[in-house]
């Protein structure tokens, strides 16, 4: 699969999932989204990007904190900003503005913002040392640049269940590029390479008990594991599923299935 084919692979599967994105059994988003505000310790004047903003999590957690500020944010799928901005609305945000727009061909002039966020969102990119300069030069020098992503065992062991079971139905599992920055020596590395300084990498467990499995399944059909299991045939994928969640329920205590989910919270300075 070239690099066109599994952009097109991953807008189709965020223009599907979108609806569901917000759902219960995901709002680790949210409280991520929140912390990554808090990190950023704002004045409330900035002029803010957001870099595959999604449904608008960091966006709106952002935009909150800046009276005299605002922020721009874009993503290449046009389901996830439907719903980001039904939330803007819905919660009165006006300082904000939603584009449509590939965070590989970011469309503005050098050192425009004061800021720049990309919230789980630089690890789809292959070459995230080149996305990640992509990003830094839309800041002006002085600006900041912040990113969070996953530790390497989140969801444990849910995700290693989910995987094992796949490969038995005879799926592959993807390249795991994100791995490269799921520790706090990776997303040094790549801060670096950028020629980002005052490099500070903050860990947070935003994890939580799920009441069930079928929880779990919400996080595993209406997020990016979906296009996996969408691979099964038609008449395996109910089957596939039975097996996997009598499994994850097997887990469960009288507090639930814990779904545990590390993000790190890179931030860099531009020179």
């Amino acid at each position: 699969m070239d690099e066109q084919q599994l952009k097109a692979m991953l807008k189709g599967t965020f223009d599907t999932v979108s609806g569901g994105y917000d759902c219960k059994a995901l709002r680790f988003f949210q409280a991520s989204a929140q912390h990554m505000a808090f990190l950023l310790a704002l004045q409330g004047n900035e002029n803010v990007l957001d870099v595959a903003c999604g449904t608008g999590h960091a966006s709106l957690a952002i935009a909150k904190l800046l009276p005299t500020g605002k922020v721009t944010a874009v993503d290449f799928s046009s389901g996830m900003l439907d719903q980001a901005r039904r939330k803007a609305a819905s919660l009165d945000v006006r300082n904000v503005e939603f584009m449509e727009q590939d965070m590989q061909n970011l469309n503005f002039s050098d050192g425009f913002f004061d800021i720049a966020v990309c919230s789980f969102g630089i690890f789809f990119v292959e070459d995230m040392e080149s996305q990640l300069s992509r990003i830094v030069s839309t800041v002006r020098p002085g600006g900041r640049i912040m990113i969070s992503n996953f530790q390497e065992n989140y969801f444990h062991p849910l995700k290693d269940m989910l995987y094992e079971r796949l490969e038995d139905y005879g799926i592959q599992i993807p390249p795991q590029t994100w791995k490269r920055i799921a520790s706090e020596v990776g997303c040094r590395q790549l801060f670096e390479y950028a020629g980002l300084t005052n490099i500070t990498v903050t860990g947070k467990n935003v994890g939580y008990h799920l009441e069930s499995a079928r929880m779990w399944w919400d996080v595993v059909w209406k997020a990016g594991f979906r296009r996996m299991v969408s691979q099964l045939p038609t008449k395996d994928q109910e089957q596939f599923k039975r097996e996997h969640l009598d499994e994850v329920e097997a887990l469960r205590t009288r507090d639930g299935i814990w779904l545990d989910v590390g993000v790190l919270f890179t931030c860099g300075t531009k020179r």
